[in-house]
């Protein structure tokens, strides 16, 4: 009988999390260093994620790499993630968490800011993906996590191209486990609901929009941040190694009723 235990360890793991300087992105990296995988941050400013790994080092206690390019240049992710896996290795997991938010009424998105999201929300994922899951491919396994949303599920005013670009990941990720699993490639969605974090700060101020959300959530609450990290170290474990093309909600339940 396996120790249930073991199946949750990520001892010499390593990881690759986008956009991992701040916000979610960090708690992920500080969730999976602290499982015991080695962890590489990203970021698109080199001294911001640099200060990020410097600051994560001194308060785990444990050694942070990084990786530095813009997710939405897939020319520069193909050089920088080559680059890395001579240096590193091919990483075990990689979590697609890179993402920006605008928010206007359908009628007045402007269509560049359309496209920006959809770029950085979905595209970029496949950019970063599809080198990896390559090299996954030839070592036998792998784990990929996309950073989805409770609004792949719930539309909400002002956030159209948002829903639409963590729909399509959840879709994404669908594909890319057909094409994968028989490799010993797992692709899931983790996708958040209402929580607090830095995107998210406007709304959690809005006291009219905070009271709505607690009414709405039968948890009566915004989720914190540590709460996410159980089910992202489940997708990046054995634990999970059977489970695929998933799309894995964690949001106090409001999406369990009307």
């Amino acid at each position: 009988m396996i120790d249930p235990c073991s199946l949750f360890d990520l001892t010499g793991k390593t990881a690759l999390i986008t956009g991992s300087n701040r916000g979610l992105g960090n708690y992920f990296a500080e969730g999976l260093l602290r499982a015991g995988a080695n962890v590489v941050m990203h970021g698109r400013d080199k001294k911001k994620v640099n200060q990020a790994a410097a600051e994560m080092t001194q308060r785990v206690g444990k050694e942070v790499a990084t990786c530095v390019f813009d997710v939405t240049d897939a020319n520069a992710v193909h050089r920088e993630l080559d680059r890395l896996v001579e240096e590193r290795g091919v990483p075990d997991i990689l979590v697609n968490n890179a993402g920006i938010q605008e928010r206007h009424p359908i009628h007045e998105f402007p269509a560049e800011q359309f496209a920006k999201v959809i770029e950085t929300n979905l595209i970029s994922a496949f950019n970063v993906s599809q080198p990896l899951a390559a090299h996954m491919v030839k070592q036998g396994r792998g784990k990929i996590i996309m950073i989805g949303s409770v609004q792949s599920k719930l539309a909400r005013q002002t956030i159209a191209p948002y829903s639409a670009a963590k729909g399509g990941l959840a879709l994404l990720a669908q594909g890319m486990a057909a094409d994968l699993a028989r490799h010993n490639i797992q692709v899931n969605v983790l996708s958040p609901g209402y929580f607090q974090t830095q995107m998210n700060q406007a709304l959690v101020e809005d006291k009219k929009f905070s009271a709505w959300l607690c009414q709405r959530t039968p948890a009566q609450r915004w989720g914190q941040p540590e709460e996410l990290i159980g089910t992202l170290v489940y997708l990046a474990s054995d634990a999970s190694s059977f489970v695929n093309g998933q799309n894995i909600v964690v949001d106090g339940g409001i999406t369990s009723i009307v």
